[in-house]
């Protein structure tokens, strides 16, 4: 039978044959990773030499592997092979390898010119992961300087084929339609009664089964998820067989689930590492949850971690395909169609969201300190790599200026991120490389220990001890932890690996420096415990962190911190281990300072001064200075002023008169008059605010403010401040009223109406340019107007005022022509 993707088989070949890169566009089940490869293998321009084929997942690479062995019609091993972590089937005479994305990182990395390599493929591109794009990148950089005849190829089912394809030189854009079959989408309601997204998947495949013929291909975010739907499936009493599908199970587990089933239907349950790149036979149906988990990289804490989001459009529509590779098929979502709206269309590239340490040691390596150097579909986020290198200068991989270092080349061969190789380097020159490798598998892999619901134990000497007993056969046992014994295997072949890797000899074991051993790969979750009861600690870079107060590690004052999570400003630890205070005094001592510090401290409202020991943030210890210099406790109060705000002077009503008058001429005049507002004078404190002798905020309070204050304005100022906006103005009567300036846009002069007879026009400030607002009082005090009018006032409404008052306040004079009257503060006497 044809594959759709026999289309563009000619054209593939010529832009290569024409020393061209090219993209290959096909859907699922077209056959572009099973045939295309092929067809280069007697190509003359390849002469001798390999094909590299990129996968993003392990199991895609045995799998497709495998397949092309068989289309080729040969064993695998021979002309057809794949390399992966843990795995290798290659000989001399192969010619096509199948390899997975970091493998062609190493390859580059150890010989730039690739010797005996005439293509790589990138398949599956579109997923966009971070090893994938930095190939990618290297591969350019390599093909521009030391291997024009390079041939790259990006394939994709789903892929934005033009930013690629100006990536790669222009290069031709090949598209085949495929051949995928109908597919029915049908979507679920969430059920009635809140039940679970597990319950509701375990109800859609029993549904499923009822409704259609076929196997049934079932997505889930999560090996968890996975393992609560099978759960629940194999209690209902299920007459098909259920098959998990995910990362951490051993290859034998994976086989099990793609390959041909027997006489009994199966139900497979994945995650998206079934996505694309292989065909799992049998599969007529598939269920969606639309969920994937995420790594996500939070610059703020440093920390990454997974996160359960929605699936975007783009992968929602790849699991759907998987329906229809072999005949028509039937998708069922579990959300409503309407959420569609709502759904991301495709997933975010990973290198926007990742942690960069590991791209950022290998783009050292490689001699580029700045990104910017190569070429990428999407570049490194400035911040994000910023943040990588001075992580790498913390673990001493680059030098100050960004160049990889002697150590730094050492963590870049080992095949772990930067932090677990610099613990394991460290650990084998202190004689614990043994706990170290065992260790940085540990992390590398789902936690081996599980606890019961409600409990937890973050030390991580008790995986420690899981693992050794593994090694020597024995039983682990523990009244509230049970073992997870693949992920323990799997942890313990990796850190056999890595101690192989790293040149390290099994002897060379110490379990009691896993603290310190921690304390090498997390610098900056070095932790000391915080006083009082509960067991919450400070950490090396400032933020906060806590244990379960019933944890084992709780009283320790001392911890390195491996796993916690970010969130809030106090992550909750999962994982970490006991550090001794002289281990860590004796490898950080380049890391600890002494120095004087004197600091407000809020709680006991004082300054106090002490000589400390630091590593970063964290107090090593301490001791009261009793002679602080005079500048420094100055220093440390107005920081304290600062952080608490002016109301901490508790100013009085002449400083505020003060600022409110500057305030109005500023309106007036413009920004020739300075601003006094609360942030301008914080942030210019020390121009007004000198502490002289003062040694406590109390004192500060004592100071002369407005004088200080008055004297931020310039010469001519000051002199003209009292003419311009003045604290009072004489008004008709011969009294002197103060004005209000507590609106600076609007000044306020209240006064009895008596005492305005024969003024028309409105008082002013500013030169006249400021018109003051009346509040015209009666002889009782009270608000009979509000004008900025006087003479429209006398004009219009005095008349009905005058009526009304009249009567009410008979001993005050209320004359016809308020003009022509003469002005009084007082009150008739009697009888005149």
């Amino acid at each position: 039978m044809s594959l759709p993707v026999e289309d563009i088989v000619g054209d593939f070949l010529a832009a290569l044959r024409a020393g061209g890169n090219a993209v290959v566009q096909a859907p699922p089940g077209a056959g572009k990773s099973t045939l295309l490869p092929l067809k280069l293998l007697d190509q003359d321009w390849l002469a001798d030499r390999r094909v590299l084929m990129l996968e993003p997942r392990r199991l895609a690479a045995r799998m497709v592997a495998k397949r092309l062995a068989q289309n080729f019609g040969q064993e695998l091993g021979r002309t057809i092979g794949f390399r992966v972590r843990d795995e290798t089937r290659v000989g001399r005479e192969t010619r096509l390898e199948v390899v997975t994305e970091g493998i062609l990182t190493r390859l580059l990395q150890d010989d730039p010119e690739l010797p005996g390599v005439g293509a790589i493929l990138f398949d599956e591109f579109h997923e966009r992961s971070l090893q994938a794009d930095l190939g990618l990148a290297l591969a350019l950089d390599v093909q521009a300087s030391l291997r024009p005849d390079l041939r790259l190829v990006a394939m994709s089912a789903t892929l934005d084929g033009q930013a690629v394809s100006a990536l790669l030189g222009d290069a031709p854009i090949l598209t085949s339609d495929g051949r995928l079959f109908p597919v029915e989408t049908r979507y679920l309601l969430p059920p009635a009664g809140g039940a679970t997204m597990e319950a509701s998947m375990a109800q859609a495949v029993r549904q499923a089964l009822r409704e259609n013929e076929g196997d049934v291909l079932a997505f889930l975010p999560g090996a968890g998820e996975i393992r609560r739907v099978e759960r629940l499936l194999n209690e209902a009493g299920m007459s098909a067989d259920v098959l998990p599908l995910y990362g951490e199970l051993s290859a034998a587990e994976q086989d099990r689930a793609v390959s041909p089933g027997g006489a009994r239907r199966r139900v497979v349950l994945a995650t998206s590492i079934a996505e694309t790149s292989l065909t799992i036979e049998g599969v007529r149906v598939v269920i969606d949850a639309g969920l994937a988990r995420r790594p996500s990289f939070d610059p703020r804490s440093g920390m990454t971690r997974l996160e359960t989001v929605k699936a975007s459009l783009a992968s929602a529509d790849q699991r759907r395909g998987r329906a229809g590779r072999l005949g028509p098929g039937v998708a069922y979502r579990l959300w409503p169609e309407a959420e569609n709206r709502a759904r991301p269309a495709a997933d975010r590239p990973e290198i926007e969201s990742a942690d960069l340490a590991s791209l950022a040691l290998d783009l050292a390596l490689w001699g580029v300190g700045d990104p910017a150097a190569l070429r990428w579909v999407n570049a490194p986020p400035a911040s994000n790599f910023a943040q990588a290198i001075e992580l790498l200068r913390a673990l001493e991989a680059v030098d100050a200026q960004g160049r990889i270092t002697g150590h730094g080349k050492q963590l870049a061969r080992l095949p772990v991120h930067p932090r677990l190789a610099h613990m394991i380097v460290r650990g084998k020159e202190i004689g614990a490389g043994v706990t170290a490798c065992r260790i940085a598998a540990l992390l590398e892999e789902r936690d081996v220990l599980r606890a019961r619901p409600g409990q937890r134990a973050a030390d991580i000497r008790l995986r420690l001890e899981a693992l050794q007993a593994l090694a020597a056969g024995r039983r682990f046992s523990h009244f509230e932890l049970s073992l997870n014994e693949s992920s323990a295997r799997r942890a313990l072949r990796l850190s056999q690996r890595l101690a192989r890797a790293a040149g390290i000899k099994e002897s060379d074991d110490d379990a009691g420096m896993a603290g310190l051993l921690l304390a090498f790969a997390y610098p900056d979750r070095i932790a000391r415990r915080r006083s009082g009861d509960e067991p919450r600690y400070r950490l090396t870079n400032g933020r906060g962190a806590a244990l379960e107060k019933a944890d084992a590690l709780a009283g320790e004052k001392f911890i390195a911190i491996a796993d916690l999570d970010g969130a809030g400003a106090e992550g909750r630890i999962y994982m970490a281990g006991a550090l001794d205070e002289a281990d860590l005094r004796q490898h950080f001592a380049a890391h600890i300072e002494t120095r004087e510090s004197v600091e407000w401290d809020e709680q006991q409202q004082k300054v106090l001064a002490a000589k400390q020991e630091r590593l970063g943030a964290l107090v090593l210890s301490e001791k009261r200075l009793a002679n602080p210099s005079i500048e420094a406790v100055q220093a440390a109060l107005l920081q304290a002023v600062r952080q608490r705000g002016l109301a901490s002077l508790a100013f009085d009503d002449s400083v505020e008169a003060l600022r409110q008058r500057v305030a109005a001429l500023r309106i007036a005049y413009g920004e020739d008059w300075p601003d006094l507002s609360d942030a301008a004078l914080l942030a210019r404190l020390e121009d007004w605010l000198p502490p002289g002798k003062a040694m406590a905020l109390n004192a500060l309070r004592q100071l002369d403010h407005a004088t200080a204050i008055r004297a931020l304005l310039p010469w001519e100022q000051q002199r003209a401040l009292d003419r311009l906006a003045p604290t009072h103005v004489e008004v008709p009567s011969g009294s002197r009223v103060r004005i209000d300036y507590s609106d600076p846009a609007k000044p306020v002069l209240a006064v009895k109406l008596q005492e305005m007879f024969g003024l028309a026009r409105t008082p002013a400030i500013a030169d006249g340019r400021v018109p003051l607002s009346l509040h015209l009082l009666s002889p009782a005090g009270r608000p009979l107007q509000v004008t900025g009018d006087l003479a429209g006032f006398w004009r219009t409404s005095y008349a009905e005022v005058r009526k009304e008052m009249r009567g009410r306040y008979p001993r005050h004079p209320w004359p016809e022509d308020p003009l022509a009257a003469p002005p009084t503060a007082r009150a008739k006497r009697r009888g005149t």
